[in-house]
């Protein structure tokens, strides 16, 4: 429909235009039917008149994030110690241009967590007196596409491990929900009954109040100009109104936020950047019922709500329009952007067509304000990584009230206890590089971000702009041996290699299918193929993983690892030993030339870093970590880094290539003149070798999967001569390139845990297997050895499990796959979640990795033996069906040949 049609569809009126004082009213403020609840509106505790000298906390940014960290700072007895600095006025933020909406079940867990915590706080804050504006009136998601319904399915059954009610819909059932709603062309909903809305204002004042009442001082009109800092600390802020010294700080300032963390030497890298997000706003339309559920239609791109009478509605459209393009641009406080009908006029199109009746109402205004995204779409939560006790909260792509209560609670948790109340990682700043906040990277990148918050959630998603950053020297040679590129940290690996034509006839994989075909030749027309998998089934890679994993198992295969991060550590005496034995959980006082796999545990004996250390010298080591372990890894040695040892992150100093199977050893041979046997270059050492014509290689005699291999640790400038000796030499052994799925596949049939999948900081070494690489028979301390060694007397309250899903109950062709996340059930009874997955080419079956817990009658976690896996019966539950499988604490021992799926099974066609 052309855009002058759609604009005839909504009766326009002129209407003054509205300052953001004004239009933080229109989520109607005064309206409060509940004589027993106060608005803070009308109640509003006295402002600091002058700044202090010192505080032991510094917010800046008064929205309902910066006052929730504050009030539960206060809560914490911290109250007298907290200043909080706003810029404009208490709530003049971001708040005004928000909608008001509490969802609360999230595709992803963590923000799910997070918004929980929101919603008990806004409660507390209803059983103090205030008024909130919380009214739950549920929130109905529709869906038009199968994929979406799966996502819902997903969404239902993840929802028991939070206690969340919700229920599948029929489209019959969408319109007794919601009698507004066009049904005819809908599968069905998704309908969440504790769901609802709330007035981000009111929540934000009322939450000053209370934190003022327990001793926070708050001053607005007051600007930061500078973050100080002593020896990495922070140690005062500088701002309009004089100096405050200070122990910690927290960038809590919206879209200001990257513009804040420049204020610091050194600078504080905060990747956000802002992009124009929509709100329509109608007249009151007759006969709108006030208990209109939250409508999401996400293959629409849009939402709306009831609000006071009137429709408010949004969306995420697919490609965003970056806001302030031009960091000059900046506003000093919040202003409304100029609308853009066009660039609006999908989303309008998609809400007319979803509530007809929308379009005979009066159209009251569109509103136009910027809000922030992060390259990944993630938000941007914890410590900095350049300065301690310089904590951020930003990032919020318009989740806005629903996340801010538990925002405020994590922050302060973790300032006051020292780390989060769950991990953080997938949230965490730490997982972002300097890279990440290139403003023109962020510019383009940002495009494609919001689009996200509707987008399918499928497994592996990429994104297609700021591609092509970080390479290897190798990567034009990968590129045309077909590879397929995932992105990790900014780096490009290959997920998988495209296939010319079947090749492994004896997997029983009969040829191609058209939907394989087609994925294993996208991106030819592109610059850069990037793998997609785009189906909850059987991905499209299947073919070529399968090909790639038994090369691997009975051949000899060659990957990529150069994304792997890589540090190097020396110091001038046995410093960097001693260190290094504080930090390692297990025992890296080895002989040089060897390797050890070790964790690096924090005082409660989580994971802060899993990694393999390789002793280079009597002193000095290489240690190894998983590519997105890169800042958070440099972090964490350098926060605890003596003076006299020095650290250095060399990960894009080498290419490093590994070459795995059981041919690789004869490979090698091809190689280097030097000895290869068992005794000459036994498992687990390292040394430096000439790799053909390039001298003084490292080379390891390890892999990350449990394969037989090496890793080739080659200084840039031999990389692609060595890259193209290990091709020539592998052309007598059949060698084929492996991309990450196969490698993957690899290491979970062993049973390898890894980090930020299956280990975190909330994950020991006694709950996952490990405490044989735990040097707790010696007398060496290290940090978390209090903790473990408790943990070995009194017991475990999770363990980490090996599920194996029976091929005659989940057909790996027609069934969808678990991708991770999955709730497990032992004995009909919730018990744990699965972290990671693949399919077990060895084993012919689907294999799931996570951990499991006996959970008691009040949902609390006691000790858990062995026995309850031995004993119980367990299944997965996978979009919704439970499919039986055999838990195990070890793992089954493979065959060396790949296990030949059935030649008669039936090929996916997209069957639902």
């Amino acid at each position: 429909m052309p855009r002058t049609s759609l604009l005839k569809c909504l009766t326009q009126v002129t209407v003054p235009h509205h300052s953001a004082r004004c239009m933080s009213t229109y989520i109607q403020a005064s309206i409060n039917n509940s004589r027993s609840l106060v608005n803070a509106s009308e109640n509003r505790r006295p402002t600091a008149k002058a700044l202090p000298s010192k505080a032991k906390v510094v917010i800046c940014g008064g929205g309902a994030q910066g006052a929730a960290i504050a009030y539960k700072l206060a809560e914490a007895g911290w109250g007298s110690d907290v200043l909080l600095i706003e810029q404009s006025e208490l709530g003049g933020g971001t708040t005004w241009h928000a909608t008001g909406l509490m969802g609360i079940l999230k595709p992803s867990p963590l923000e799910t967590r997070i918004a929980v915590m929101s919603r008990d706080l806004y409660l507390q804050l209803e059983e103090r007196g205030w008024y909130t504006g919380f009214k739950q009136c549920g929130s109905l998601y529709v869906a038009k596409k199968k994929d979406r319904m799966y996502q819902y399915k997903k969404m239902v059954s993840c929802a028991v491990q939070h206690n969340i009610e919700c229920k599948i819909l029929t489209p019959d059932q969408v319109k007794q929900y919601c009698g507004l709603v066009r049904t005819e062309d809908l599968l069905g909903g998704l309908w969440i009954p504790g769901d609802g809305v709330a007035n981000p204002w009111e929540i934000c004042l009322a939450l000053g109040c209370e934190a003022i009442d327990k001793g926070v001082q708050v001053v607005e009109h007051c600007t930061v100009n500078a973050i100080k800092q002593e020896g990495g600390k922070v140690t005062a802020v500088e701002t309009s109104k004089g100096m405050v010294e200070c122990e910690y700080f927290v960038n809590s300032a919206g879209y200001w936020s990257r513009h804040v963390g420049e204020m610091s030497s050194p600078s504080v890298a905060v990747p956000i950047h802002p992009c124009e997000h929509y709100h329509l706003h109608t007249k009151p339309v007759p006969d709108l019922p006030p208990d209109t559920p939250v409508v999401r239609d996400p293959d629409g791109f849009v939402y709306f709500r009831e609000n006071e009478g009137r429709f408010l509605a949004g969306g995420f459209e697919p490609k965003a329009k970056p806001a302030y393009t031009d960091d000059d641009n900046l506003p000093e406080t919040r202003a409304e952007l100029s609308e853009d009908w066009d660039h609006f006029n999908l989303l309008l199109e998609n809400l007319l067509h979803r509530v007809p009746t929308m379009k005979n109402a009066i159209l009251e205004r569109l509103s136009n304000g910027a809000e922030a995204f992060s390259p990944d779409g993630q938000w941007i939560l914890g410590q900095a990584p350049e300065l301690e006790n310089y904590y951020v909260a930003a990032g919020m792509r318009s989740n806005g009230i629903a996340s801010a209560g538990g925002v405020g609670t994590v922050i302060a948790d973790w300032i006051v206890g020292g780390r989060p109340p769950f991990d953080m990682y997938g949230l965490d700043i730490a997982r972002c590089l300097g890279m990440h906040n290139n403003k023109r990277f962020l510019r383009d990148r940002v495009r494609e971000v919001p689009g996200m918050t509707f987008a399918l959630n499928y497994p592996h998603s990429e994104f297609s702009t700021g591609r092509a950053l970080r390479t290897s020297p190798i990567f034009p040679k990968l590129q045309l041996a077909g590879a397929q590129f995932g992105q990790v940290m900014g780096y490009e690996r290959p997920m998988f290699f495209k296939l010319k034509k079947p090749q492994s006839l004896d997997l029983g994989l009969l040829g191609l299918d058209a939907q394989e075909e087609a994925a294993s030749s996208q991106g030819e027309s592109l610059k850069l193929p990037i793998a997609k998998t785009e189906t909850f089934y059987r991905p499209p890679w299947f073919q070529a993983a399968a090909e790639e994993f038994q090369a691997s198992r009975e051949a000899v295969s060659l990957c990529d690892y150069s994304s792997f991060a890589k540090m190097d550590l020396w110091s001038g005496g046995r410093e960097v030993v001693d260190f290094m034995q504080k930090l390692c959980s297990n025992d890296v006082d080895i002989p040089v030339g060897h390797i050890v796999h070790t964790g690096m545990q924090n005082k409660w004996g989580g994971y802060e870093n899993d990694c393999s250390v390789a002793r280079l010298a009597e002193n000095r080591y290489m240690l190894m970590s998983p590519s997105i372990q890169q800042m958070r890894s440099y972090t964490w040695l350098r926060r605890h880094l003596p003076k006299e040892v020095v650290l250095q992150d060399v990960t894009s100093l080498y290419t490093a290539l590994c070459v795995m199977g059981p041919f690789s050893r004869a490979l090698m041979s091809r190689l280097t003149p030097d000895s290869l046997d068992s005794r000459s270059f036994p498992f687990f050492t390292t040394r430096f070798m000439d790799i053909a014509c390039a001298p003084d290689i490292l080379t390891m005699n390890m892999t990350h999967t449990g394969e037989l291999g090496y890793v080739f640790y080659i200084p840039n400038e031999f990389a692609i001569h060595v890259y193209d000796a290990i091709i020539e030499a592998g052309k007598e052994f059949g060698l084929k390139h492996c991309g990450y799925y196969a490698q993957r596949a690899v290491r979970i049939e062993k049973f390898y845990a890894f980090w930020g999948q299956d280990l975190d900081s909330y994950t020991t070494p006694m709950e996952c297997g490990r405490a044989f690489r735990c040097k707790m028979k010696s007398d060496i301390p290290f940090i978390g050895r209090e903790f473990l060694q408790d943990q070995l007397d009194n017991g475990v309250q999770k363990l980490f499990v090996m599920l194996l899903l029976d091929p005659v109950d989940h057909n790996t062709d027609l069934d969808p796959w678990p991708w991770g996340g999955e709730p497990i059930y032992r004995d009909d009874k919730f018990c744990g979640t699965v972290t990671t997955t693949s399919y077990g080419f060895s084993l012919g079956k689907q294999v799931c990795l996570g951990f499991v817990q006996d959970f008691s009658s009040n949902g609390e976690a006691g000790i858990i033996s062995q026995d309850f896996v031995k004993t119980g019966n367990f299944e997965v539950d996978i979009f919704g069906v439970r499919y039986p499988a055999q838990c195990r604490l070890n793992p089954p021992v493979l065959p060396k040949k790949v296990t030949r799926p059935d030649k008669h099974s039936h090929r996916n066609s997209n069957l639902v």
